[in-house]
């Protein structure tokens, strides 16, 4: 099996002879990040909205304030990145694990750029923009590509995750910019956004736009609307949302992560046991 340059991120052509297979099986063993897959985008949505609902959960349920959220997210995030570095192959549990506290780490930063250094959505938006140009830019200038299918090395990983991170903060700000400062609200930003993410997906089969390029606007897109629909169900009925609660929806949206990884356990499983053979 080997994936179609052409076609989709994730799609799978069959192929006739059993090397291509074998090939396929190891090169999958030795990424260290999951193929981009319809999976992987579910996954992801339910994990930045368990970082917006996480975040305000800590910084602001249980009142410990942006600044030591900030700071004892980065302490999570950098011990749970330095073990997957360590690891050098992909791990479900670990790899989600990075993400979700870079989602949270992502949310609390942009609430303390945004509100308690006074910066502004807008402003701390522009700056996000910047600053992932800037890493991107930085990636691709080492290394040469920022496409995020194969990732094989410790530098390459670093590069991704440090990416990952400010891309999830660009994310917040932005959604904070929609539903906050235009005063759209929680409902109509998530349908906003989701439109966009539509035509996103739309434009990687009838345009010739990079699919690099696609991806990341996928991917800065997924986080505001993840972050939107959970202030929009956890936020009280007078700032516009359901009032279900931070820990209710944290805790609905960990045990949908948890059987979405529970079965992405055991695709991996069935991967690494094929290459083994």
């Amino acid at each position: 099996m080997e994936h179609d340059p052409d076609g989709p991120p994730g799609r799978v052509e069959r192929s006739s002879g059993a090397n291509d297979t074998d090939g396929h099986s190891e090169r999958q063993l030795a990424n260290r990040v999951p193929p981009i897959v319809l999976a992987y985008w579910v996954i992801k949505i339910a994990s930045t909205t368990l970082g917006e609902t996480g975040a305000d959960m800590f910084s602001m349920t249980l009142n410990l304030g942006y600044a030591t959220t900030a700071i004892a997210f980065l302490g999570v995030f950098a011990v749970l990145l330095a073990g997957k570095l360590a690891l050098g192959r992909y791990s479900s549990a670990a790899y989600w694990g990075v993400f979700t506290a870079s989602a949270i780490l992502g949310t609390v930063v942009s609430d303390f750029i945004d509100r308690t250094l006074g910066m502004g959505y807008a402003a701390g938006s522009a700056m996000l923009v910047a600053l992932l140009g800037v890493v991107l830019a930085l990636w691709y200038r080492r290394l040469g590509s920022i496409s995020v299918e194969r990732i094989v090395s410790a530098e390459e990983e670093t590069f991704y995750w440090l990416a990952f991170l400010v891309a999830n903060t660009l994310g917040t700000a932005a959604g904070d910019y929609l539903s906050d400062e235009l005063g759209i609200g929680f409902l109509q930003s998530a349908l906003l956004i989701g439109v966009l993410l539509a035509a996103t997906a739309a434009a990687r089969y009838v345009t010739r736009l990079s699919p690099v390029f696609l991806f990341w606007v996928a991917f800065v897109l997924t986080r505001p609307f993840g972050a939107t629909f959970g202030d929009l169900l956890t936020k009280p009925a007078d700032h516009g949302g359901l009032g279900l609660g931070t820990f209710a929806v944290s805790g609905v949206f960990a045990a949908v992560m948890g059987v979405a990884l529970w079965r992405e356990g055991r695709v991996v499983s069935a991967v690494r046991a094929a290459g083994a053979r």
